[in-house]
């Protein structure tokens, strides 16, 4: 739905015009003005609404049929789990055979993904080994075009520092940066040597773009899940394989309450 708020003088204006019956050339012109300007409000009020939400816009489309899944509140959602088990080149803080998985598909550069990631830390605080946080990374290209590189950056540092290097990298950029593409690339290795990493040769893990299939691999299965924005946060209870689908950057409050109804 699209809206266009026109003030009471503007209103007044054109409605004498139009009850006048004078100047049909004026109120010709002005109509067209108006659906004009309609047009593109409601192209700003539908980008702006799509950014609130954190909703994706893919060029992909999934290839398979999904399955069901539940979220809090008992509608069934569209999530294939079969995308969702864990794989060896999942980046894991906590107990990787905990009964609960914390699975976050995540954008660098998303203003809900920094929101969140704080909260997602404070989870495996708090259950301790009851629960994984299990990263993804899911860029959206089309109105963050500097979160993919950013995503290949933390792989780099994976690479050359191992998992606990990932998650220095991942927290340093969601630290630093403002999001909305407000972060300068030219910054990620002197990022990496602030964590620990070494300089040089991140750069040249970075500038050869091998980790790049990794994060198309990372986007593709959060797109066959379900996937339509970010963060995407799944629930799983790897015992019973029952599944919460959480919306969104919610309070810990809220993940809190969700992984006792899991447990």
């Amino acid at each position: 739905k699209e809206e266009v708020i026109i003030t009471e003088s503007v209103y007044e204006t054109i409605s004498g015009e139009i009850k006048s019956g004078k100047n049909s050339y004026f109120n010709t012109a002005l109509v067209a003005l108006l659906a004009v300007a309609s047009f593109f409000l409601g192209m700003f009020w539908t980008k702006a609404n799509l950014l609130e939400k954190g909703t994706a816009v893919s060029n992909s489309a999934p290839t398979n049929v999904p399955v069901k899944a539940v979220n809090n509140d008992n509608a069934p959602v569209a999530v294939n789990t079969d995308q969702l088990k864990l794989t060896n080149e999942d980046h894991i803080k906590g107990n990787r055979n905990a009964e609960i998985l914390l699975i976050e598909y995540s954008d660098t550069e998303c203003p809900f993904s920094k929101r969140f990631h704080p909260t997602a830390k404070q989870a495996v605080e708090e259950f301790k080994d009851k629960i994984a946080l299990v990263y993804r990374h899911f860029p959206l290209d089309q109105i963050h075009s500097k979160a993919r590189k950013e995503a290949e950056a933390t792989e780099c540092a994976a690479k050359l520092a191992g998992n606990d290097g990932f998650w220095k990298m991942a927290d340093k950029i969601y630290e630093v940066t403002p999001s909305n593409d407000g972060l300068d690339l030219e910054s990620l290795p002197k990022l990496a040597s602030e964590v620990g990493i070494n300089q040089n040769n991140f750069k040249k893990c970075l500038d050869s773009g091998e980790m790049a299939q990794k994060v198309e691999n990372n986007l593709q299965s959060g797109i066959k899940a379900g996937v339509q924005g970010t963060p995407g946060i799944f629930l799983i209870n790897t015992k019973t394989n029952k599944t919460k689908i959480i919306p969104g950057a919610v309070p810990f409050d809220q993940i809190k309450t969700a992984i006792n109804e899991l447990l």
